[in-house]
């Protein structure tokens, strides 16, 4: 599904006024401080209830506000016609809204009216996909990264994973406070031990799953595009334990280790994606320019897996121009075309469609954006 209302309040320096969207590419310039990464922020704010740049919910809402709503309209789909009506009015298939209030430190959701209490009620009708300067640290930065990229995939493409994650969580949280009490109880980190090991075959599965189909896109995706190291590369997902032995006779044999360290060692909070290029971490062997190459190649082969469900995802590029060559700008928004995919391009230049799409350019609206408020050329 796309988004093609958005309407926001108390949002940073966006205008309270509602703006209506392409389903297909959106194209947003201005100059620094205008709000273009602000106006990605607010829908990023609809599929993952938070900000995609900052940690807190305060540094979102309007000085002198302890209140800030955003809420967006979305059509039908791959399967809705996407011609506006005679009465000029477009069809919603669904209304997400998400609303923070600052003081009594509560969020309220909403899916089509009705108050919901899970992120993923909204998150499941649209799925957003960010590329940002950040976002390259899925290569550079630690495993924590490459985990939120995977399980980004895994929740798309299993339903019942977020429920089942979060049961794990909460048990790894009880086992980390039995480690921690200084003296421990056999009895009870048995218990917990127990619960921890079903848990964690049944999101390592997901994310086995998950990962076949990522991983069989992104071979192909490779094969496509003839690069010089694509012989080389290895990609392989590693569970957070030992494959060749059971989590529950790893998790005896590092008993010391655990309660000396105080919290899980093994186990799917230990998750990784190991990308190597004969045999040496990716992050050692390529370039700045390479790395960003791959990941931008992650990211499609994310968004073939989805596309083939029948599920169009919405990508926001936040001032890719910064981050990549042109060459890999028009791979990106040609790739993204053909794979029927939602787009917000944002940048400081007001862009060139011909440039970024070559072959066939793409239906695409053009703002330009200024002290918040977005005006449609």
């Amino acid at each position: 599904m796309a988004l093609v209302k958005l309407h926001t309040q108390h949002f940073r320096n966006l205008d309270d006024a509602p703006i209506s969207f392409s389903p297909a590419i959106n194209l947003v310039y201005g100059q620094n401080g205008s709000g273009k990464s602000s106006l990605l922020e607010a829908i990023g704010y609809l599929a993952l209830g938070r900000s995609f740049r900052v940690g807190r919910h305060q540094a979102v809402c309007q000085h002198g506000q302890h209140k800030f709503t955003v809420f967006g309209g979305l059509d039908g789909g791959f399967d809705s016609p996407r011609q506006r009506p005679a009465d000029g009015a477009t069809p919603l298939a669904h209304r997400l809204g998400i609303a923070r209030d600052l003081s009594a430190k509560e969020t309220s959701l909403r899916v089509d009216g009705v108050a919901v209490r899970s992120l993923s009620a909204l998150a499941r009708h649209f799925p957003v996909s960010v590329i940002d300067p950040g976002v390259f640290d899925i290569i550079a930065g630690g495993p924590g990264k490459r985990r939120q990229f995977l399980d980004w995939s895994v929740f798309h493409v299993e339903p019942s994973f977020s429920s089942v994650w979060q049961q794990c969580q909460r048990v790894t949280s009880q086992r980390n406070q039995t480690l921690r009490n200084g003296r421990l109880d056999d009895a009870l980190i048995k218990v917990w031990d127990s619960q921890y090991v079903v848990l964690a075959e049944q999101v390592t599965e997901a994310r086995r799953r998950a990962f076949a189909q990522f991983s069989e896109a992104f071979r192909g995706l490779l094969a496509e595009t003839r690069l010089p190291w694509v012989d080389g590369m290895k990609l392989e997902f590693y569970p957070g334990w030992d494959k060749t032995r059971a989590l529950s006779d790893v998790l005896v044999a590092h008993r010391q280790q655990e309660l000396r360290m105080g919290h899980t060692l093994y186990g799917p909070n230990r998750a990784d994606l190991r990308l190597r290029f004969e045999g040496r971490p990716v992050a050692e062997t390529f370039s700045r320019g390479q790395q960003k190459t791959l990941v931008v190649l992650m990211k499609i082969a994310q968004c073939m897996v989805l596309s083939a469900q029948g599920k169009q995802v919405t990508f926001l590029l936040d001032d890719i121009n910064a981050e990549l060559d042109i060459d890999n700008r028009a791979m990106l928004a040609e790739k993204l075309h053909t794979l029927g995919c939602q787009v917000f391009l944002t940048s400081i230049e007001k862009p060139c469609p011909r440039k970024l799409w070559r072959a066939s350019q793409p239906a695409f609206k053009m703002f330009h954006v200024e002290h918040g408020k977005l005006t449609q050329e």
